[in-house]
């Protein structure tokens, strides 16, 4: 808690190796003696010349846009979207990304449950609340707390696409999930196309946002920690142009 009586609340994962998600990144660290190789040749002196040989320590990453907890932008779902090109991350507004969080818990379904617009409907009467434009939505699954396990990215509950545009008819631009991703995981998706081949089940709620403008939040983290609703989100995503996601520091506010 601040000095203000705030208390802030980290929505985010971490990017580490530790971490099994199926996208690909790296992280090499750099040492405090490395810094002082790469310190010399930058000021062009020897690195014996910084105290005790020792410079400023450092990382380098390799990581794709959608690692950790980042915010997908419209032209990851499609080349366009609502018949005009598609806006990447860096081109959406900052006004999206703050403002009224609500989460919407689903630990009461099982991994890999599709959930549909009466499922969204019933958990809004059951905290007594109406969503209004801008609420920044989270489906909380605790899929966050497996996030070192094997299985991590198909265990997450997953949003129908007929509940995204549900979501996105009620105003809402930005919703999000402590799952690995907002569909439903992808092997479930690929064994129901391989039995039936047909339209509407690869990335169907991604897939949205050819129709609809929106941002999906994905994985996020201890949503288990917050209330129903009565606080602040901020999930700014970090400006990449022409990206398709930015990674984001997900934080709650509550107490404001």
């Amino acid at each position: 808690m601040n000095k203000d009586g705030v208390r802030i609340v980290d929505l985010s994962v971490s990017i580490e190796k530790e971490l099994k998600d199926p996208l690909p990144f790296s992280i090499r660290y750099e040492s405090h003696e490395e810094g002082a190789e790469l310190g010399a040749k930058l000021f062009g002196v020897h690195p014996e010349d910084f105290p005790e040989g020792k410079g400023l320590a450092g990382e380098e990453l390799t990581l794709a846009g959608h690692a950790g907890t980042h915010v997908d932008a419209p032209w990851h779902y499609w080349p366009t979207s609502e018949g005009r090109p598609s806006r990447t991350i860096d081109e959406m507004p900052l006004e999206w990304f703050y403002g009224d969080g609500i989460v919407l818990d689903f630990t009461d379904k099982p991994p890999a449950y599709e959930v549909t617009i009466s499922d969204l409907k019933q958990k809004l009467i059951e905290i007594n609340y109406e969503l209004k434009p801008f609420d920044i939505v989270m489906i909380r699954c605790d899929a966050d707390k497996k996030r070192y396990e094997d299985n991590y990215a198909q265990i997450h509950v997953g949003v129908s696409a007929e509940a995204t545009l549900w979501l996105i008819e009620q105003g809402i631009k930005v919703m999000g999930t402590d799952g690995w991703g907002w569909d439903t995981p992808l092997k479930k998706q690929a064994a129901d196309f391989k039995e039936n081949p047909r339209p509407g089940v690869l990335w169907a709620a991604h897939y949205i946002g050819k129709e609809r403008e929106y941002c999906q939040i994905e994985k996020l983290a201890n949503l288990d920690q917050l209330p129903p609703y009565g606080f602040k989100v901020s999930v700014f995503p970090v400006k990449i142009k022409g990206g398709s996601a930015g990674w984001t520091r997900a934080v709650a506010f509550l107490g404001i």
